[in-house]
């Protein structure tokens, strides 16, 4: 339309009885005109006149009028063409959609709350998006329309408003089309309803927008409109400056946890040998724990024996999912270690009365899952959730990874990569310590049942067993070394990296069922280096 050349009064504002100031009409170079007030027009020469805005099919003529049941003044309706009109006999509420000053859609309420769209849906814009030009300092967009129309009232219709035109369902896709319109705004105010759909709404909207453009406000009753009839219509002036900007979930700022960050860091909780509580500086909630080792090298006795721990030191639950045992025998040794008798072992001679007192003293301590039932990972996962809300565990002992991963029915590497991301979310989720047993791969030299060294990289399956695990350890014993010591190393440390690398030893009592800790030989078969119990090592 080319440059302002003059400034003059609204035909239509002093006609209806708007505005009636004098310069309020824009004439443009080309003979055109605009209203910015209330969106009046007229096209200047046959550059300006859109060519391919035609009035679509089926559109209906309607009548600007207040809508005194939702407080609406017919100014505000005559400036975003909103009004009354018949359609298939019946009164409707007409909001009309305008595409370069001409209207291209209707939207239909009628009585029943039923909505009909007539003319061009595909070309509906944002409901008032005619009546701003672009590069203000802020825009407010609503729900629907008639919350739309009390916001501009509310504002003595000076101010940017607009509504998507479908509600919460489609509104970051309705936003997405009229994008370089909102994003000229410095502030954007997204004004949605205040339940759940409007809620997840406002923040799909604000994840388009540019950082620090969106702003989410909060309003005390269901919408704009319920306020203004409530008699609360300052409560929406005062929602959209006081809106919040929008931070995508999970981004907050340092001050909300600066008091928790100030916190003395406390020892965690013991394991059952006093070298690895000293390295690892204890146990801890959240954490995710991995054990590997060759086949009978002791990866189900160290389990037991940390269980054991907990719920003597503690006194708290542990739950067990023993996935290569049945439960009663899961139960037996454990009891077992408790009495310090290896009851699981034919031919030994202990008191039967006594292993059942000590199994009936583990009840409501030690939860057991049935996995004759399912091996799923899905079920598996409804079970650790179940044992620490319901039963208030809050170690969890699961032996062993591989055959969750075989019950998937896709490749083994990604299943356990699936698996190892939802163990590690469930130890945050819960609050809950995950002790899990992982098979290792075939390594290239020494076997590790004759004492070949665990290494990260022999976790079976998948590198997410590593990303994943606070703490990595292997159990390393040569099953052809009667009596001979069993190898405890530390491969991984998240928490610190001090306890990478300490290793000590495990002797086997053949008469408790314990693993007590225990020096290991010289590796280089000399005297005078003895084993440091401070540090784990010769």
């Amino acid at each position: 339309m080319g440059d302002v050349t003059a400034r003059e009064q609204c035909p239509d504002c002093a006609s209806n009885g708007g505005d009636n100031s004098e310069d309020n009409l824009a004439r443009y170079a080309d003979g055109g005109a605009h209203c910015h007030a209330c969106g009046y027009h007229e096209f200047g020469d046959e550059s300006d006149r859109p060519k391919a805005a035609k009035k679509p099919a089926g559109l209906i003529d309607f009548e600007p009028a207040r809508l005194p049941k939702r407080g609406i003044d017919a100014e505000t309706c005559r400036k975003f063409g909103y009004g009354y009109g018949k359609y298939n006999g019946s009164k409707v509420q007409v909001a009309t959609y305008y595409e370069n000053g001409r209207p291209v859609a209707q939207k239909l309420r009628d009585a029943s709350k039923r909505f009909t769209i007539t003319g061009d849906a595909k070309r509906m814009g944002l409901f008032g998006e005619q009546l701003w030009k672009e590069g203000g300092k802020m825009l407010v967009i609503t729900e629907g329309e008639i919350d739309a129309l009390t916001v501009s009232q509310l504002q003595q219709n000076k101010w940017p408003v607009v509504s998507v035109p479908n509600g919460a369902q489609s509104a970051a896709k309705s936003v997405a089309s009229s994008l370089e319109f909102c994003e000229s705004f410095d502030k954007v105010i997204i004004m949605f309803d205040m339940d759940e759909p409007g809620r997840k709404a406002a923040q799909d909207v604000a994840g388009i927008l540019s950082p620090g453009k969106a702003f989410i406000a909060s309003l005390p009753l269901k919408d704009a409109n319920e306020c203004l009839l409530e008699g609360k219509g300052r409560a929406v002036i005062d929602a959209m400056w006081n809106a919040k900007p929008f931070r995508p979930d999970g981004i907050i700022s340092i001050s909300e946890v600066a008091d928790k960050a100030a916190q003395d860091i406390e020892v965690g909780r013991p394991w059952p040998w006093e070298s690895l509580t000293k390295r690892t500086y204890g146990r801890r909630y959240g954490e995710l724990y991995g054990f590997g080792g060759g086949t009978g090298c002791g990866k189900s006795t160290v389990f037991k024996q940390i269980a054991k721990h907990i719920i003597e030191t503690e006194k708290v639950p542990v739950g067990l999912i023993m996935l290569e045992e049945p439960p009663s025998m899961t139960a037996k040794t454990l009891a077992g270690m408790m009495m310090g008798q290896r009851v699981h072992v034919p031919e030994v001679q202990y008191d039967r009365e006594k292993l059942r007192e000590t199994l009936s003293s583990l009840d409501g301590r030690v939860f057991l899952y049935d996995h004759f039932g399912s091996m799923s990972f899905e079920v598996i996962k409804q079970k650790i959730r179940y044992m620490v809300r319901a039963l208030g565990v809050r170690d969890i002992f699961l032996d062993h990874l591989t055959a969750l991963a075989a019950a998937i029915d896709t490749e083994e590497r990604k299943a356990i990569d699936a698996i190892m991301a939802e163990l590690s979310s469930l130890t945050q989720e819960l609050d809950c310590t995950i002790y899990y047993v992982s098979h290792l791969t075939t390594p290239e030299g020494k076997a590790h049942e004759e004492g070949g060294r665990v290494l990260e990289k022999q976790f079976r399956g998948s590198r997410a067993i590593a990303y994943w695990s606070h703490f990595l350890f292997g159990i390393e014993r040569n099953k052809q070394d009667e009596g001979g010591a069993t190898v405890f190393r530390v491969l991984k440390d998240r928490y610190t990296g001090d306890a990478a690398g300490l290793r000590f030893g495990l002797a086997y009592d053949t008469t408790t069922g314990l693993l007590n800790e225990c020096p290991l030989p010289d590796p280089g078969g000399k005297e005078g280096n003895p084993f440091n119990p401070d540090i784990g090592e010769y």
